[in-house]
């Protein structure tokens, strides 16, 4: 693929991370290690393939605990009636971003927003980044606790 710089890198990772996550989602009787082992690598540089493996696996693991933070946040709305893609780039920020900050919050959420103008549907981008908003306004310290909220993370579900 070339040479590529970090911040690319990091982009083609998440992209396929976010692919791997949404299988996962589908295909529930299927394992990280075997969704991973079946994407085709060979055209990937290793750092792509080493961060979106940690990206996958990260996420994996701390599921439950991400998925608790969406269902004490997200008004009305069911993390299994959200888009696949939406909740997997959802997903993804929360644990890139809030659990591990291995990126600061701000650059999670404009990562995921950009994966789901890509992969999701016309109202995916607005809808991601009005959960993760409220849930960075609501978790991070001086946060305002869903003060001011557009609203975009309330639904019906």
């Amino acid at each position: 693929m070339g040479r590529q710089t970090l911040p690319q890198r990091r982009r083609r990772a998440r992209e396929i991370a976010l692919q791997l996550m949404y299988e996962l989602d589908l295909r529930s009787n299927l394992s990280p290690e075997e969704a991973m082992a079946m994407f085709p690598w060979e055209n990937e540089s290793p750092g792509v393939e080493e961060y979106a493996r940690s990206l996958v696996s990260a996420s994996v693991e701390r599921g439950e605990e991400i998925d608790d933070i969406l269902r004490e946040h997200i008004v009305g709305w069911r993390t299994e009636r959200m888009v696949a893609v939406d909740r997997a780039a959802i997903r993804m920020a929360l644990c890139e971003g809030l659990l591990t900050e291995n990126v600061p919050i701000a650059v999670a959420i404009s990562e995921a927003v950009e994966l789901t103008k890509m992969f999701g549907t016309v109202e995916s981008s607005r809808f991601v980044n009005g959960v993760l908003g409220r849930i960075v306004r609501s978790e991070r310290p001086g946060g305002r606790g869903g003060e001011g909220d557009s609203g975009a993370a309330e639904g019906e579900g």
